[in-house]
């Protein structure tokens, strides 16, 4: 298997994924310990609120013709992941997260803006978050379920019976690939924002700072990222009819 091999800065379709967790240790980890554990110091001590837990980075990658994505994947401190993203340009490690792209029952996307104690403040993006090891299910990543994971620990929307999208699709840009599904609600966008708000006002320490709402590709939120600038306009750009799993 080639390390990556994966069409870049454009949105690609994925019947089907097998992305392998391997039990052994990711050798960018190794290789670089110190310089980890000094960028960790750096970064803890500007935002003592960061967690160093588990999160997995790949060292392969690959979107075949039929679609197919296959990789493998470490469990990784989240330190690692920090010193990676200050530190691109590896051809041995790339990121891979998952998105759930809610779509409202008027047609607009529903987001979020990251809580300003988070790694990345003030960021508006889909509710999401990198792989664990709990999301592994056999040692094959469950990206349906982290993606329910994450909806509902950000927001408090339970997606689990939503109609979602039969296909996957990645964009995949700089050294990170996000993997995404979209998921239709049956409530308008704006008392699905509402919920939302009331669940981040009721938490106690929120991870988000609040719902976005997108109603098309232009203009787009303050804060917005790059990748999720693609998908935005891929989805309101797009004409063909989604099929839904039965």
């Amino acid at each position: 298997m080639a390390k990556f091999e994966l069409p870049r800065a454009t949105v690609a379709p994925v019947t089907s994924v097998d992305v392998r967790l391997d039990c052994g240790p990711h050798p960018f980890e190794l290789a670089n310990a110190d310089a980890i554990e000094a960028n960790w110091q750096q970064e803890h001590a500007a935002n003592p609120r960061l967690f160093d837990g588990t999160t997995v980075l790949l060292s392969e990658l690959v979107l075949d013709r039929e679609g197919r994505l296959a990789g493998r994947c470490h469990a990784v401190r989240f330190a690692t992941m920090l010193y990676w993203r200050k530190n691109k340009g590896s051809p041995d490690i790339e990121h891979c997260y998952a998105h759930a792209a809610l779509v409202s029952a008027d047609g607009a996307l529903v987001a979020i803006r990251m809580g300003r104690h988070t790694a990345n403040p003030g960021r508006v993006h889909f509710a999401a978050g990198s792989f664990e090891p709990d999301d592994f299910v056999d040692g094959r990543v469950d990206a349906h379920g982290n993606m329910q994971r994450e909806v509902m620990e950000e927001t408090g929307l339970d997606i689990t019976c939503s109609r979602r999208e039969a296909d996957y699709h990645i964009y995949s840009e700089g050294g990170s690939t996000v993997l995404f599904r979209r998921y239709w609600l049956d409530e308008a966008a704006d008392p699905v924002a509402a919920k939302v708000a009331a669940f981040v006002a009721a938490e106690n320490d929120p991870e988000i700072e609040g719902p976005v709402i997108i109603r098309g590709p232009d203009p787009l939120p303050e804060g917005t990222m790059d990748h999720m600038a693609a998908i935005v306009r891929w989805h309101f750009g797009t004409r063909t009819a989604p099929s839904f799993v039965p």
